[in-house]
């Protein structure tokens, strides 16, 4: 690995905005304003523990940019959290809401902790008084939070409920990711590894490749990971291999992706599926495949593997899987790489559909929310790829220049800038 190589994601991220407004020739102010959130919040979170004792947990919000409107971003509980990640999180959130053409900023927020370690009644209580402490902070119009790494529909629930008891109210659209039965919205579940799934299908058609005919392979068999991996072995790509944190899958012949859902909802993970042999993450990473979808934590693709990396297509599910090196790496090696904040809006996307069936109180079909994300990631991918040929630059830096131009318009007739036009405008 390069000595040099950046890993930490927040300054990952702020290298990216640095990049971007330096890329549309845009005063220097429009990256002060960028690089760091409008507020961060940490606060510590007493709990009862079941056996009477009492643990402080500590838990953070970042409030990024609200431009564009509140700001927007999931929580999640994960003993690896730490200031600098949702901070940066809470950057590629703002990015991937004015990419997709979303009313919000960015937001993002975290718990240290191992939800493994807690019972149901300690995690209620820390969801419960997470928001709590966060309340001041949050609103329909001011911060909607969302599930994450760790944090389900049921963690929402909570969190809805608490909110609610304390300003009075039902308060729908606080939080999107919620129970179907608490104005949660048909297709939400699926929406980030679908949206990811459409753009990998419209790469396939840019490139002539037949998704029939291809191999994929998914780093990561958690919500996204294992939905993406569905849905491309359903348009009849051939799922050779596909990780967990605690162990892999690997059969070139192909793996039966329901069969492997059954066998994770029976044993609780992939590792000692029959049907395959046990591999590496390392080595996962760098199988001959036509589609890779990195679909775990930041980080997995460095420029100690992007040399290895033997994919067509990289489609980042996951948010920063990838570091600038490495990306700059594939990129001259040919491979398409499909940059976060595009590959993997699709869960944001459908939770703005959440937020605006709960402030209207008007619910859609399945079908229907199924038909608006595919129309807007496919249209935001259209955006992104045909400026990336037109101009020879990476997919990402297209997105990033796509994104920062609208929060750089928004930013400036609100009058947070200087009076200045940008060189770049979408065709």
């Amino acid at each position: 690995m390069a000595a040099t190589e950046v890993l930490d994601p927040y300054e990952i991220a702020k290298g990216l905005v640095k990049d971007a407004v330096e890329n549309l020739g845009l005063d220097d102010s429009v990256y002060e304003l960028l690089k760091n959130p409008q507020k961060f919040v940490e606060v510590s979170i007493p709990v009862e523990m079941d056996d009477g004792s009492v643990q402080s947990f500590i838990g953070y919000r970042s409030f990024h940019n609200n431009a564009l409107g509140p700001t927007k971003g999931g929580i999640r509980f994960h003993p690896d959290v730490t200031p600098e990640e949702v901070k940066a999180l809470s950057v590629w959130m703002t990015i991937k809401s004015s990419l997709l053409g979303l009313p919000y900023g960015g937001g993002k927020g975290g718990v240290l902790c191992n939800p493994a370690d807690l019972s149901p009644r300690e995690l209620e209580a820390l969801s419960r008084g997470y928001i709590r402490a966060m309340a001041p902070h949050m609103g329909p119009y001011k911060d909607v939070p969302a599930p994450d790494v760790n944090t389900n529909p049921q963690v929402m629930a909570w969190m809805f409920d608490e909110y609610s008891s304390i300003v009075g109210e039902n308060t729908f659209g606080l939080l999107t990711g919620k129970p179907l039965i608490l104005g949660g919205s048909k297709g939400r579940v699926e929406a980030t590894g679908r949206g990811t799934v459409v753009t990998i299908k419209q790469a396939a058609n840019h490139l002539d490749m037949n998704l029939a005919e291809t191999t994929t392979v998914v780093q990561g068999f958690g919500n996204v990971g294992s939905v993406a991996a569905r849905l491309m072995h359903d348009a009849g790509s051939k799922v050779i291999a596909v990780m967990e944190v605690d162990g892999g899958v690997y059969n070139p012949e192909g793996l039966d992706i329901p069969k492997m859902l059954e066998y994770k909802v029976e044993h609780g993970s992939v590792a000692g599926y029959p049907d395959g042999e046990p591999i590496s993450n390392d080595e996962l990473l760098t199988l001959e495949c036509d589609i890779l979808i990195p679909a775990a934590l930041e980080n997995q693709i460095t420029s100690r593997n992007a040399h290895d990396i033997k994919a067509k297509i990289v489609a980042e599910a996951a948010n920063g899987p990838t570091t600038p090196e490495a990306d700059r790496i594939m990129t001259e090696r040919g491979i398409l790489v499909i940059p976060d904040i595009l590959a993997n809006a699709g869960g944001v996307t459908v939770s703005y559909f959440e937020w605006v069936q709960n402030l209207y109180g008007y619910y859609w079909t399945e079908e229907e929310v199924n038909s608006k994300l595919e129309q807007m990631m496919r249209q935001a991918f259209d955006w992104v790829y045909n400026m990336h040929t037109e101009r020879g630059m990476k997919m990402r830096d297209v997105a990033y220049m796509v994104a920062i131009s609208r929060l750089a318009e928004a930013m400036k007739v609100r009058g947070w800038l200087p009076a200045q036009r940008s060189t770049y405008r979408r065709s």
